[in-house]
């Protein structure tokens, strides 16, 4: 085995004079070939070089002839050199890693007030984060217009401009939904052709073959596919069955079903930050969601519908199935498995997880995987901006292997990554087991280093306090909040409004309406963007901004109008979190009791986080 001699310290020292030589220097040369037979020879040469000549560092075998005398002194000092340089390099990881070093620190936002949150997208909410409507950079504007055209094309309502008539730009008719409706099977059937997936060798013409910024052609949609490996989720089938399987209208029903109360550029930004501003990779991932949420969850047509009275009726059913899913999501809300409650430092709306309360196979996989979606669409009627994501608190208090089931955490890590995209703000892990380790290794190689970077520790209730105001900490969790969760079960009566068919009806054509024009809004929009004159193009496209913003309060405004008809109520309607026209009250129970709620709090703030550049969307 030949030992490089850069891995040792070459050590120099100069020697008293002689009478052949003025200075001297021995140079350390380890053998080349250790073996039993063979022992290490370090040997000290004493000479004189020439001015200015090289050492050289030898590892070929020397003859016994040619060394001198072993020097026990030096082999001792070659021992603590060669540890010295082991040591160094099993040290050379930790301090590479340290975060003190090679961690880039941020900070929350310096104060959150509760009066922050506001209702209305006609006035920008203080502290938006950027990346969203009002905040985005000229090239984050050119991708959310490329998005908005990719969708509109899915979706059939994509009207392309046309040559110039008297000289001025025209527009195709906007096809009206009769159209839409008639040509459902044409639009279908026509679908499948547009499944294609890019070759390799259309990769180097890329470059080449992109239409401006804001054009969209037919051969934008033939192009677009997900290599395997950075499909996840099965996300590039999914698009592909969404589009050969899925009439246009349905997939436009099933986006806008989704946006509810959300400011419509919200949502598409929230998939565009998801993919890194990728817009062909965003338009997969949000085609996919939209078939996931109308073909496997039935996500607005049954579980936001139907709620908590449906499952109280399903579980008096005579049929066992049934019953059987209708108690099991009802333990779970009875139970308080999991429940919102209250805000954190950054005024995120929290999710607190019991685990100790799950226990494999009670609940069967459709109810634990309903009780999920019902929980995240639930926290999303508690968004306002600037606050856009949610913090999920595992209490980790008494758990046990007994516990730990992997498939319902497999199905909300999809949930998050892959359809609620861009709504996790902070994960805490609060008092976990030692034996939580092991299962932490397994479920982080799960995990998109993105999220994994949002998930954080919290041993104590004061290194909980550095996220939650302690005061806004329940004493079930050691804070000072006298808080518990007590489930009220629904009324057999609060749900009535959900057969008035003739007011739902009247408030969904008004809505129908707003879509169109907030869709002609955006076509104006994008055709605006292709406009050649500089100020022109400025100028017009921020006009075109308010336009788009004036409809999308409209549309906000009429969907909580439209609430108490499409959104059978819950637990949070019950107590008064959720209040008529949207109204919020996160301490109700405060109130109640003639408490004052907790004081509007200057987030403080906590150590120094790890992040990565994708984590600051």
């Amino acid at each position: 085995m030949c030992l490089r001699a850069h891995t040792f310290r070459r050590l120099s020292a100069s020697l008293p004079s002689t009478s052949t030589s003025t200075s001297t220097s021995f140079t350390y040369r380890p053998f080349a070939h250790l073996t039993k037979q063979s022992h290490r020879r370090i040997t000290t040469n004493i000479h004189t070089p020439p001015p200015f000549s090289r050492r050289a560092y030898n590892c070929g075998h020397q003859s016994a002839a040619g060394s001198h005398k072993k020097s026990g002194t030096g082999i001792y000092t070659a021992v603590v050199v060669f540890g010295i340089a082991i040591g160094g390099a099993l040290l050379f990881p930790l301090v590479r890693d340290s975060p003190e070093k090679n961690t880039r620190k941020t900070t929350v936002s310096s104060t959150f007030q509760y009066s922050d949150l506001t209702d209305s997208y006609l006035v920008m909410a203080p502290n938006m984060p950027p990346g969203r409507p009002g905040t985005l950079t000229p090239e984050q504007e050119v991708k959310l217009r490329e998005l908005w055209a990719a969708t509109m094309k899915v979706f059939g309502v994509y009207e392309p401009l046309l040559a110039e008539v008297n000289g001025s730009e025209t527009l195709a008719p906007a096809p009206t939904s009769e159209t839409l409706e008639k040509s459902g099977k044409k639009e279908k059937k026509k679908s499948r052709l547009h499944v294609f997936k890019r070759s390799k060798g259309d990769k180097g013409t890329e470059s080449d073959s992109n239409p401006p910024s804001g054009a969209v052609t037919p051969s934008d949609m033939s192009s677009l596919s997900i290599a395997d490996e950075d499909d996840k989720h099965g996300q590039g089938k999914d698009y592909k069955a969404a589009l050969a399987n899925t009439a246009p209208e349905d997939l436009r029903q099933a986006f806008w079903s989704m946006v509810k109360l959300d400011h419509p550029d919200a949502l598409l930004l929230r998939f565009l930050r998801a993919r890194k501003w990728d817009v062909d990779r965003a338009l997969v991932m949000m085609i996919s969601t939209m078939h996931w949420r109308a073909e496997d969850m039935h996500v607005d047509d049954d579980i936001v519908l139907n709620g908590e009275l449906a499952a109280l009726n399903d579980s008096k059913s005579d049929d066992p199935k049934i019953k059987k899913e209708g108690e099991d999501f009802l333990a779970q809300m009875r139970m308080g498995k999991s429940f919102l409650h209250g805000l954190d430092k950054d005024g995120r709306p929290m999710c607190i997880v019991r685990a100790r309360l799950h226990r494999q196979g009670e609940q069967s996989e459709k109810s634990l995987e309903r009780f999920t979606v019902y929980t995240i669409e639930t926290a999303r009627m508690l968004l306002r901006p600037p606050v856009d994501t949610a913090t999920i608190v595992f209490d980790m208090t008494n758990f046990s292997m007994a516990n730990m089931d992997y498939a319902p955490v497999k199905f909300m890590i999809k949930c998050f990554e892959a359809n609620y995209p861009e709504s996790l703000g902070t994960v805490l892990v609060y008092k976990a087991p030692w034996i939580f380790n092991t299962i932490w290794s397994i479920i982080r190689g799960w995990l998109d280093p993105v999220v994994a970077g949002k998930v954080h520790f919290a041993k104590t209730i004061d290194e909980l306090a550095n996220f939650v105001p302690r005061s806004q900490i329940p004493t079930e969790l050691g804070g000072d909040e006298k808080w518990e969760y007590t489930y009220v079960e629904p009324n057999a009566n609060e749900n009535a409004s959900l057969a008035d068919t003739s007011a739902r009806d009247a408030l969904q054509a008004t809505r129908t309406e707003l879509v169109r024009k907030y869709e002609s809004t955006v076509l104006d929009w994008v055709h605006a963007g292709e406009a050649s004159g500089a100020e022109e193009k400025d100028s017009s496209l921020d006009e075109r901004r308010r336009e788009r913003d004036v409809v999308a309060e409209d549309l906000r405004s009429n969907y909580w109008a439209l609430d108490p008809y499409v959104r059978a109520k819950t637990f949070y309607d019950r107590t008064g979190v959720i209040g008529e026209g949207g109204k919020l009250d996160f301490y109700p129970s405060a109130k109640k009791e003639n408490v004052a709620p907790p004081a509007p709090v200057a987030a403080a703030v906590p150590p120094p986080q790890e992040t990565s550049q994708d984590d600051l969307d």
